[in-house]
């Protein structure tokens, strides 16, 4: 763990490395240690670990704490590792001791395992993960973890909450939650950022409201092209954007979405093509088809040529 808040050390482009698995299907720690390696090599400001596109849901509490240990072991300080925590309170409160005796700098709280919570249970549940451990919190609000702006507010109160990551995608819902914070708390930092998948395609829209920060899963794969496209966004460059937005995000998005779980299985397919062998996703996650992985290969040269050409 290195000095300085989350909080305040959360900048950039946001990394979800994918889990490498061997031809055994068990952990293959050295392959993870080089997609790591070239994460940040590429400049990755934070790494999300054993987060969505890592396959929490996959991981036994053991290859967990590994894969945490492995990125704290490599990363060395130079940005912040957030692990993922999650199913019920009690379990996602022990992976969150896991991932702090492993030496993580924070933790996203993924949402609760299959139940349907009210805003109360939802409080209840995200302040008795922060309380947990001494690490710094953001909550992930998807699917079944809908903030209203009230219970968001609360939550901001929480000590060890942090940040919220919206992978939901109601900007009218997240404006409100937004200035309702920042209204009840004007003087304590919080802060938001983008985790749609794909979060490049969104980017203009939350930027409109003030939310920079983004997770990248092309960032994965294709780092020339999350940090040109990056870049380009910061310095207002429109032309560069939406070069990028149509030559390759939204095909990719549109690629995503022809298969289930291709948010994480397509990602790590490329990986796999730019030449290190991270295995395929477990179950109950499947390959993309090969006409899939064949049109994904095309994405990538073309997104490189738009990039460099």
């Amino acid at each position: 763990m290195t000095e300085g808040t989350l909080a305040q050390r959360l900048d950039g482009l946001l990394f979800f490395p994918v889990t490498a698995y061997g031809p055994d299907g068990s952990l293959n720690l050295t392959a993870f240690r080089a997609h790591l390696r070239a994460g940040v090599d590429a400049g990755a400001g934070a790494v999300f670990v054993c987060c969505g596109t890592g396959e929490f849901h996959a991981l036994t509490p053991t290859e967990f704490a590994d894969c945490v240990a492995t990125a704290v072991d490599e990363v060395a300080g130079a940005v912040p590792v957030v692990a993922g925590a999650g199913y019920g309170t009690s379990l996602a409160s022990e992976y969150a001791r896991l991932a702090e005796r492993a030496g993580a700098d924070g933790l996203l709280a993924m949402p609760p395992y299959l139940v349907v919570p009210d805003q109360r249970g939802l409080v209840a549940h995200f302040a008795r993960l922060a309380a947990a451990t001494s690490l710094e919190v953001i909550v992930y609000q998807r699917d079944n973890v809908v903030l209203t702006p009230a219970a968001a507010v609360e939550l901001a109160a929480t000590p060890g909450i942090v940040g919220l990551k919206d992978g939901l995608g109601d900007l009218d819902l997240l404006q409100r939650i937004i200035s309702a914070v920042r209204t009840s708390h004007p003087d304590q930092p919080f802060r938001y950022f983008n985790g749609l998948p794909t979060a490049e395609l969104t980017s203009l829209a939350y930027q409109g409201l003030g939310v920079r920060l983004y997770s990248s899963a092309a960032f994965a794969f294709v780092p020339e092209v999350a940090l040109a496209f990056h870049r380009a966004l910061q310095q207002g460059d429109e032309e560069t954007v939406g070069r990028l937005l149509d030559g390759f995000y939204r095909p990719l998005v549109e690629l995503r979405d022809r298969g289930r779980g291709y948010a994480v299985s397509l990602v790590k397919a490329g990986v796999r093509m730019r030449g290190l062998d991270v295995g395929e996703v477990r179950s109950p996650l499947s390959e993309p088809l090969p006409e899939h992985l064949d049109e994904l290969a095309e994405l990538i040269d073309r997104g490189l040529g738009l990039v460099n050409g």
